[in-house]
């Protein structure tokens, strides 16, 4: 008897690990370069457990700073949507648009609020002239995907000189600033709303942490406290649509 009853918990238990597998081989990433380190936990999809299929769904994308402002969108958002966090090192490129197309998969999505930039700085990793087109690449993908989804587009956020951080990082903080200046033409050609990060943080380098790249909580609370406002807002917006009448 406890012969079958162990073989019948294996039986049960083979496809999930099975799933969580096949959703490690989807979703792989990692970051090499040592100046770029992940805080928190490591990259990957995090999906809330659905309990009411009409609730609306929520996907979060960005990098470790996403890591330090999801959990207070998360509680904030509590019984109004459902908050799902892709937490990745990416930047704009063909492959992040071919594994962004395998997340989608795991909607549908009611609003998309995404950021990919810190990662994307060092200039060998996007080739000149192709950020723009690669950028509106990654937009066609969410409305391939999820062609209701409302998105959403968060700045990079600023770095600052570790040793001082009343000084930008000369090395870095510039293409920030670039790749932003880049990523807000390409939304605003899409008409897509912009929670700017980057003014937000950046004559608040008081609240940056050690390493002049990552924030305090105090920092991660004004990020989550926007991209909540913006999200309630995009999800207003849906609900006249699916009654029937203009928003």
């Amino acid at each position: 008897m406890k012969h079958t009853f162990s073989l019948l918990l294996v039986l049960l238990l083979a496809p999930l690990a099975a799933l969580r597998a096949d959703d490690a081989r989807k979703f792989p990433a990692e970051e090499s370069n040592p100046r770029l380190p992940a805080i928190g936990k490591s990259w990957g999809l995090d999906k809330a457990k659905i309990t009411d299929p009409s609730r609306p769904r929520v996907l979060l994308i960005g990098d470790s700073i996403l890591g330090g402002y999801h959990q207070d969108v998360i509680t904030a958002l509590d019984g109004k949507a459902y908050v799902d966090v892709w937490k990745n090192p990416y930047w704009q490129s063909e492959h992040v648009n071919q594994v962004l197309a395998e997340v989608l998969k795991q909607g549908p999505y009611d609003v998309i609020h995404f950021n990919m930039g810190l990662h994307g700085w060092p200039k060998d990793r996007i080739k000149e002239g192709t950020f723009e087109p690669l950028t509106k690449a990654y937009i066609d993908v969410i409305k391939t995907k999820s062609p209701n989804a409302r998105i959403i587009w968060a700045s990079s956020t600023p770095t600052f000189n570790p040793q001082n951080h009343k000084e930008f990082n000369s090395e870095i903080n510039p293409n920030i600033v670039e790749q932003n200046r880049m990523a807000a033409k390409v939304m605003n050609e899409y008409g897509i709303p912009i929670n700017d990060f980057y003014s937000l943080l950046v004559s608040r380098s008081n609240l940056i942490g050690k390493d002049g790249a990552h924030w305090t909580a105090p920092a991660y609370k004004l990020m989550a406290g926007i991209v909540v406002k913006s999200v309630l807002r995009e999800l207003g917006r849906i609900q006249p649509q699916r009654s029937g009448d203009k928003p």
